[in-house]
């Protein structure tokens, strides 16, 4: 029986070490594995090693963790590789170029396979806009900007790091009143889980920490429960 598809966005890690091992055991655990397989997939920082070696130390030790790089070139069994895991993490850096890197090489499709097959999809801040239509990013420079080309898997936009870059919840809400899609923000270290297409729950680790949906008239609080340590 394949498991329902589920994905899960973060605004971002957590504030101390405990608040992120916190996080990430809860989203690891959302597989139902006792030891789940997780593939870090660094893209979006240019397969930046150190990035993969902090996120190894945070993950639960119970997990079976490895990664995928796509430079010089993306390993022969790459679908294989996605499809046999139990969790995909996506890490944070830059949008735009990870999701065109990942369309040359068909890597978009193979994760909509994995997600329809019941592989956990997650990731922080560029791995969490992904996975919708559209994103607030900082792509193409500091000023961030609306874009419109995501994945697709999830509807409406998303923006991480809401209360983390001082420019986030002015940008978005005004590009969602001109027009852009209405979606959810999430604070750092915080977590919403999709079943399929829907919301299903948001979690934090961070006592103080938010969600909120996005739309013409402004922002509207969701309710977020408070992981335990």
């Amino acid at each position: 029986m394949v498991a329902e598809p589920q994905i899960v966005g973060l605004g971002g890690s957590g504030e101390t070490d405990d608040q992120t091992v916190r996080l990430l055991a809860h989203v690891v655990g959302l597989a139902g594995k006792k030891t789940p397989k997780v593939l870090v997939v660094p893209t979006a920082g240019g397969d930046d090693a150190d990035s993969v070696l902090r996120l190894y130390d945070r993950l639960p030790a119970e997990a079976a963790t490895s990664h995928l790089t796509f430079f010089p070139w993306p390993p022969e069994d790459l679908r294989e590789l996605a499809l046999g895991q139990d969790v995909i993490f996506v890490g944070g850096g830059n949008t735009a170029n990870m999701l065109a890197i990942w369309r040359v090489h068909g890597f978009d499709a193979i994760l909509r396979e994995a997600w329809e097959a019941g592989v956990v999809l997650t990731g922080w801040s560029a791995g969490m806009i992904c996975w919708f239509e559209a994103g607030i990013t900082d792509s193409f420079g500091p000023q961030l900007e609306g874009m419109r080309d995501g994945l697709g898997f999830l509807p409406g936009s998303a923006c991480p790091h809401y209360d983390g870059e001082e420019l986030r919840r002015p940008v978005y809400t005004r590009l969602v009143r001109e027009g852009f899609p209405a979606g959810i923000a999430l604070d750092d270290a915080v977590a919403a889980h999709y079943a399929g297409t829907d919301l299903h729950e948001i979690v934090t680790a961070r006592p103080d920490a938010g969600a909120y949906t996005i739309g013409r008239t402004g922002e509207t609080p969701l309710p977020v429960r408070l992981l335990q340590g």
